[in-house]
C-alpha cells in the first residue's frame, strides 16, 4: 500500500510552529537565514549563493525551494520571541509509490543553533511523514558540513554513505553529499529520542543564544507574532519564563542541510 501525500497544514510543536510557506513570508525568512555563517557550510549552494538584499534572496528562493512539497517556515512559540521566522524545512521529493521522502532544505537563524530548535522540527515534520505510510525519509548535507552530520546524527538518522560529485555548488565547484535515512520501523525509537530532549527544556522557551550581528536589512530583532501564512492556526505561549530551551550537549539546531 502506497504512502500518502499528507496535506500543507500548519505544526504545531511544544516550542516552534511549522507554518507552510508562501512567498509573503519571504522576507521574514530572509532577515532570519540570509547571513555568510548559514551558506558557509554549503546550504543553498553554499557561499557563492547567498544573497544578502532582500530583493535578491526572494529571487534565489523562488528557484531554490520545493515549493510543488511541504516547504514550511518556522516560528518560535513563547517567550520575548514568540513568533518569529527563524527558519525553514521541506518534506521534499515526495514518491508516494515508493513510500519515500526526503527531510531537507533546512535552515536555521544562527541564534537560535544550539536550541531544541531543531529537534521539534524535526519531530513533527517526520511524524507527518511516518503517519502517513512513508517506510523512508532521506536526510542529506554537504560532506564538508561537519556541523550538519553532526545534527543529522544527533536526531538518530543513519548514515548511508558518500554521494560523490552529486550537484554543482553557486561557485562552480562540485559537493559530495552525505546521505542519511530514517526508516517507519525505527521511527519510534528516533522519536521517543526527539521527545526526551523536548521533555529536559518542559516549562522554558527558546531564548536567541546572542544577539546577530545587524543584517542585510539592518535588523537585528524578529518581527514579532504573525498569523498564518496560509491561514494556519498560531498555537500558545509556552513555558513560565524560566528559562530557555537550549540543547548544548547535542548542538541541534545547527542542521542547515541541503
Amino acid at each position: 500500500m502506497s504512502a500518502v501525500r499528507p496535506h500543507s497544514l500548519t505544526l504545531t510543536g511544544r516550542f516552534v510552529q511549522l507554518q507552510p510557506m508562501g512567498s509573503a513570508v519571504l522576507p521574514e525568512l530572509h532577515r532570519a537565514i540570509a547571513h555568510p555563517e548559514v551558506f558557509a557550510g554549503g546550504y543553498g549552494g553554499g557561499p557563492a549563493a547567498l544573497r544578502r538584499d532582500e530583493a535578491g534572496f526572494i529571487r534565489w528562493a523562488d528557484g531554490y525551494f520545493q515549493w510543488a512539497s511541504l516547504p514550511y517556515v518556522v516560528r518560535l512559540l513563547g517567550g520575548p520571541n514568540d513568533g518569529d521566522v527563524v527558519g525553514t524545512t521541506t518534506l521534499g521529493d515526495i514518491d508516494e509509490e515508493n513510500e519515500s521522502a526526503e527531510l531537507g532544505w533546512t535552515a536555521y537563524d544562527p541564534r537560535v543553533w544550539g536550541t531544541v530548535v531543531n529537534a521539534d522540527s524535526k519531530l513533527l515534520v517526520l511524524g507527518t511523514a511516518f503517519d502517513n505510510g512513508f517506510g523512508r525519509v532521506k536526510i542529506q548535507a554537504d560532506a564538508a558540513n561537519e556541523r550538519s552530520r553532526a545534527a543529522i546524527l544527533g536526531i538518530g538518522a543513519t548514515f548511508e554513505g558518500i554521494r560523490r560529485r552529486d550537484r554543482p555548488r553557486a561557485d562552480g565547484t562540485w559537493r559530495d553529499s552525505a546521505v542519511y535515512s530514517i526508516l517507519a520501523d525505527e521511527w519510534p525509537a528516533v522519536r521517543t529520542g526527539l521527545q526526551a530532549r523536548l521533555d529536559a527544556f518542559e516549562g522554558k522557551f527558546i531564548t536567541y543564544r546572542s544577539v546577530r550581528p545587524p543584517g542585510p536589512s539592518g535588523t537585528i530583532l524578529g518581527s514579532g507574532p504573525r498569523d498564518g501564512v496560509r491561514g494556519g492556526v498560531r498555537g500558545g505561549v509556552r513555558g513560565d519564563g524560566s528559562g530557555s530551551g537550549t540543547d548544548r550537549e547535542h548542538n541541534a539546531g545547527a542542521d542547515a542541510s541541503q
